[in-house]
């Protein structure tokens, strides 16, 4: 069985369209959790009314770790409630190369739902970069990591104390336990809404900057970059955005 976990926070707007083309796959043997950390909207409604598991959640880290302890399955898939899954046989072939390649932990090329040539560019830049230092140095989106179960509970799943780049964290620590590859089959497509609400420029700074740290000084554990995660709402007039931690 395959357990895809979501974590979420007010994610009424993204979290349908995810779950729709779940329950489009040709792929059956599955079963969906929702981590959601408290939200104020209907996202655990709409989780429950499509058949989600609805679990506690918290940051994105938290909320992954408690959705894998809830999980069934013996391979795990973590996606974010803005990513959809291209076509109906997503999961079937990207499941099989998992488990044809013999891997540990995988994740796919993405793309945006964009049509601005700007956030093709970005995206593809992104895509060589985690090719070019996958043996090295792995990197993964944390919004569509593949791993297997007993991958993640060997390295103790994600490290909730990392402000920014816990996925890439998670990645390089679980291909020490097991391979880690780039799935062929698929691009995973996502939202651009952080572009569009942070800057592009902004953004690509951040990560840089990020990955410039992390390889000179470690893991970044404070809120260094003013990273954060969700999407910012509308509150009585004004914009609330969830923090990371």
């Amino acid at each position: 069985m395959l357990s895809i976990i979501i974590p979420t926070y007010n994610e009424e707007e993204y979290l349908p369209y995810l779950l729709r083309s779940i329950e489009a796959q040709t792929f059956k043997d599955y079963e969906v959790i929702v981590a959601d950390n408290g939200s104020t909207d209907r996202t655990a409604d709409i989780a429950a009314l499509f058949g989600a598991k609805v679990t506690a959640g918290g940051n994105p880290s938290e909320g992954r770790n408690l959705g894998a302890e809830a999980a069934a399955g013996e391979n795990l898939l973590f996606l974010d409630a803005d990513v959809i899954l291209p076509d109906p046989w997503f999961l079937q072939m990207t499941v099989a190369e998992f488990e044809k390649r013999k891997l540990g932990v995988a994740t796919c090329r993405v793309q945006p739902l964009s049509d601005k040539k700007i956030d093709r560019l970005m995206h593809e830049a992104f895509n060589y970069f985690m090719w070019v230092t996958c043996a090295t140095h792995p990197h993964a989106p944390g919004f569509c990591i593949f791993a297997r179960r007993d991958v993640h509970l060997a390295i103790g799943g994600f490290d909730v104390s990392i402000k920014l780049a816990e996925d890439h964290d998670y990645v390089s620590r679980a291909a020490k336990q097991a391979k880690f590859r780039i799935l062929k089959t698929y691009k995973i497509p996502v939202s651009v809404r952080r572009l569009e609400r942070d800057g592009r420029l902004n953004i690509a700074m951040k990560y840089l900057l990020c990955e410039l740290h992390m390889r000179t000084k470690g893991n970044v554990r404070s809120d260094l970059f003013n990273y954060t995660w969700g999407y910012s709402k509308k509150v009585g007039g004004k914009k609330k955005v969830r923090k990371r931690d």
